[in-house]
């Protein structure tokens, strides 16, 4: 067999044991897959003369990086408009949107996104505090969970939103004031849709540009794959002309979304859609929501928020759900359910268990996506049932405060506030842990999300106190977040997330041990190197 690629004078490291392994070199074969580990001299002696060769000169060689839980079409799409991530209070956004609109032609839209719910303190999120400068401007403001947004009152007009809607989606609405007005508050996608649906839009041309730009800065981040939560419009038909065009730098799982009111033809569909797929991206599973938020009070709580709300499931009958998860189950298709709050979460794995006694193949993994705050009773059944927790450690560390003054933290109270991202403890009870970003809602580097997994810090401000440090991973197991828990929770264990021979090649090539640089340092290791199938999809200027 041919040498695709040789890497030598490396550190190899073995996110299994945390140590290096005793060879300095590997080879990839044409078929992709690690083909031999060895000293420098025996790999060396491999190469051909189609063979990459690259001198490492003492660098760190990972399984490669991969992120759990991304939004690639979604994110290039948003992120497009303008960044609100940074604005801490109204000032700042309004500052923002000011100049901005200076900017904008006549009648022109304003798009915005990352905007934090925190930056209202005591006052209700709404558009208010941004009517004078959004005067006749058309305006739609994601907030930074792309759950909710806001419209301005000329984007409110011309969408023919002027009071309340029902929808399918029971954590759906269009948020009024006492008179039944709107507040500009726009609650989960059959809301937000109702304003998006009148807002220009970008060519198709534009969006596979934009898509293909965001997943080259993943791969120079130091990604190699993604399991990407949606398959929403033609992401898809992207997806395989990327992949075609030989132009797809990361390995994607897809899995498209299954709404309320799918009926038994729809689930046939979903099922049958596994079998698309090409080189480097499949579908492979379904993502479904059992709830929306605790910032905008749509999560699904055991006990009301403070403010009486979080109450109910997105699902307006939770019994539909259970019923989805079991066709899926016995079908042999793995599923992956967004649950933020305790009774979400609690339902989910009710789900689950009702779904493995009915048969089916045991080997099918199922996921929980996010589990913000969950009671001890719940986290046992994460192992006994092999249903994978998905985490994102930055959304703790960014969007909410180690003294609880936050939003996030204020409606649960002290009690659900105090086991926030409960990372050590589903580790310690024996559950897989896979880690990602949740792009767009936070930024994609993993390095970052290894790094708050570990210090669980506000990134705009490391000096401050960490949030929930006793439930910190150490740098090992963040690191097992990234490689050997994702290749669990997508059933490939036996050929992805360790450097062994007969394994995928995909790699990812640091400047410095992940495991030994302090954690708030990890962000700024240099990425110098990354290789999908043993392709290299990053190289740095040095190498």
């Amino acid at each position: 067999m041919s040498t695709r690629l040789v890497l030598h004078s490396a550190r190899l490291l073995d996110p299994g044991t945390g140590g290096p392994l005793a060879a300095s070199a590997l080879a990839v074969g044409a078929d992709g897959r690690i083909s031999a580990l060895g000293d420098d001299r025996e790999v060396r002696a491999l190469a051909g003369p189609g063979t990459t060769v690259v001198d490492l000169k003492g660098a760190v060689v990972t399984p490669g990086l991969v992120d759990g839980h991304t939004h690639p079409v979604t994110g290039a799409e948003l992120t497009g408009g303008l960044d609100l991530s940074h604005c801490a209070d109204l000032d700042a956004v309004r500052e923002a949107l000011a100049a901005e609109v200076r900017g904008l032609a006549r009648g022109a839209w304003l798009f915005g996104w990352g905007l934090d719910p925190n930056v209202f303190g005591d006052l209700p999120v709404g558009v208010a505090p941004f009517d004078a400068v959004l005067d006749g401007v058309p305006a739609f403001l994601l907030l930074f969970d792309a759950h909710s947004a806001l419209a301005s009152r000329r984007a409110l007009e011309l969408a023919g939103v002027d009071g309340p809607r029902t929808f399918a989606q029971a954590s759906a609405e269009v948020v009024c004031d006492a008179d039944g007005r709107p507040t500009g508050l726009l609650l989960e996608d059959g809301a937000c849709e109702l304003v998006e649906r009148v807002a220009p839009q970008p060519t198709r041309a534009e969006r596979l540009e934009g898509l293909a730009a965001a997943l080259d800065a993943m791969a120079a981040a130091g990604l190699t794959g993604g399991h990407v939560m949606d398959a929403n419009g033609d992401s898809l038909d992207l997806y395989a002309e990327l992949d075609a065009a030989g132009r797809l730098p990361l390995r994607l799982r897809v899995a498209p979304w299954c709404q309320p009111g799918t009926d038994a033809d729809g689930v046939r569909e979903l099922i049958e859609l596994q079998r698309r797929g090409g080189a480097l991206w499949r579908v492979a599973g379904v993502k479904l929501f059992m709830d929306g938020t605790i910032d905008n009070g749509t999560a699904w709580l055991e006990r009301p928020d403070c403010h009486g709300e979080s109450t109910h499931a997105f699902w307006p009958d939770p019994a539909a759900y259970t019923g989805i998860i079991g066709a899926l189950h016995r079908a042999g298709v793995p599923t992956a359910t967004h649950a933020i709050g305790d009774a979400a979460v609690r339902h989910v794995l009710d789900a689950v268990e009702k779904a493995r006694a009915t048969g089916g193949d045991p080997a099918v993994r199922h996921r929980v996506e996010h589990i913000e705050t969950v009671p001890d009773d719940t986290l046992r059944r994460f192992a006994e049932l092999d249903v994978i927790a998905s985490m994102q450690p930055t959304h703790c560390c960014d969007f909410t405060r180690a003294d609880h003054t936050d939003n996030w933290s204020r409606r649960l109270g002290e009690e659900r506030a105090g086991r926030a991202w409960r990372c050590r403890d589903l580790v310690d009870s024996g559950a897989t842990v896979v880690l990602g970003s949740d792009w767009p809602i936070a930024p994609f580097p993993p390095l970052g999300v290894l790094g708050g997994a570990v210090h669980r810090r506000p990134t705009r401000d490391l000096s401050q106190p960490p949030h929930g440090p006793e439930q910190a991973l150490t740098p090992l197991e963040a690191l097992r977040g990234l490689t050997t828990g994702a290749a669990r929770a997508a059933g490939e264990e036996h050929l992805a997330g360790r450097l062994a021979v007969g394994h995928r090649a995909d790699l990812t090539v640091l400047a410095a041990d992940p495991l030994a640089v302090p954690a708030t340092e990890l962000p700024d290791v240099p990425v110098l190197l990354t290789a999908v199938d043993g392709r290299l999809t990053h190289r740095a200027a040095e190498l």
